[in-house]
């Protein structure tokens, strides 16, 4: 058992496949910000990507999520899943992506080995897409990509909503009555400062309690524990259907306590943490063919040595902080 030094062991890894996505949403990748892309040799091969989930494997890695950008522009993502999907010690993988192309992908995905999936959904309403995204895009190609999700029989379908005060607040009890009627599990996550492009003010957050207090209008709610201490989401469950909902309250009620996760970039750098200001590269390891023993130990110290905590003291340290990674380089 691996632990850092305030004693969380080391269990999901979530890999960026790409910094580039078909969105350019304000809240991660704001379409006003001059963005310079990684070229395609400096990103990680999926050969290598499975030869880092491999190595830490043996430092207690278990759970995977892929991530981006946006997963599904990478060319032939279901070859990494099947790739990961074959090793006997990892016991979950999941993906989540923005469901843009995901109707045209759907099967081959599931085939290769993808166990769960996640769908970012920021607003019900077509007039109200477009800028949100960044881009002249049509909300329908993202709701076909979460019904072809539950049509190719995906037990979990998860749909995250990033809330945005004065942006789509006003669609939470929509949003929960979509997800009712089409038995997905909804997670409204607070927006949160991460990276250092989106101009993140504390005012835009609604927090946990505003969203359950509006949930709490229309339905009755059950706190549910969760399974796994790790788990980000505050869960509840309808007490008439049953249906689980979750809140995702990374800035009024922080979970960095039992964080396990360590984040693998689009470029190959392993980071402890969403809000982290360096990382570990490991890609410059592997291509210069650095023995793996070593490789490892120096993985191990870095998790050792791991101490982050930041949406537990953000008051104290954002000011200091500047120079966060990009979420999309490094997944949400």
């Amino acid at each position: 058992m691996l632990c850092d030094k305030l004693g969380r062991e080391l269990r999901d890894l979530r890999i960026s496949v790409t910094d580039r996505c078909n969105f350019r949403c304000f809240f991660c990748m704001p379409p006003d910000r001059e963005i310079t892309f990684l070229k395609r040799e400096d990103l990680l091969t999926y050969e290598e990507i499975r030869e880092v989930v491999d190595m830490l494997t043996k430092l207690g890695v278990k759970k995977i999520r892929l991530t981006g950008g946006e997963p599904l522009v990478r060319t032939h993502i279901e070859n990494l899943i099947k790739m990961i999907s074959s090793m006997k010690q990892i016991k979950d993988i999941a993906l989540t992506t923005n469901g843009y192309l995901l109707s045209k992908k759907i099967g081959d995905l599931k085939s290769a080995g993808l166990m769960r999936i996640t769908i970012s959904l920021p607003t019900l309403r077509e007039d109200k897409f477009a800028s949100i995204v960044g881009k002249n895009l049509s909300l329908r190609e993202v709701l076909e990509g979460i019904k072809s999700a539950k049509e190719v029989g995906f037990k979990s379908v998860k749909i995250n909503t990033t809330v945005v005060r004065n942006v789509n607040d006003d669609e939470i009890l929509d949003l929960a009555e979509f997800c009712r009627k089409h038995d997905l599990i909804l997670r409204f996550i607070e927006y949160m400062d991460v990276g250092t492009l989106n101009s993140w003010q504390r005012e835009k957050v609604v927090s946990a309690e505003e969203i359950l207090e509006k949930l709490r209008q229309k339905y009755k709610l059950e706190e549910i524990e969760r399974e796994h201490k790790s788990e980000t989401a505050l869960k509840f469950r309808y007490t008439d259907t049953g249906q689980e909902i979750g809140i995702i309250a990374s800035v009024t009620k922080p979970f960095c306590r039992n964080c396990n996760r360590l984040r693998l970039s689009a470029e190959g750098k392993l980071y402890p943490c969403l809000f982290s200001n360096k990382g570990l590269d490991i890609k410059s390891l592997i291509r210069n063919s650095v023995g793996r023993d070593y490789i490892l130990q120096i993985v191990k110290s870095f998790w050792e040595e791991r101490e982050d905590r930041y949406s537990e003291i953000r008051e104290i340290i954002s000011s200091k902080n500047t120079h966060r990674v990009e979420m999309f380089r490094v997944g949400g």
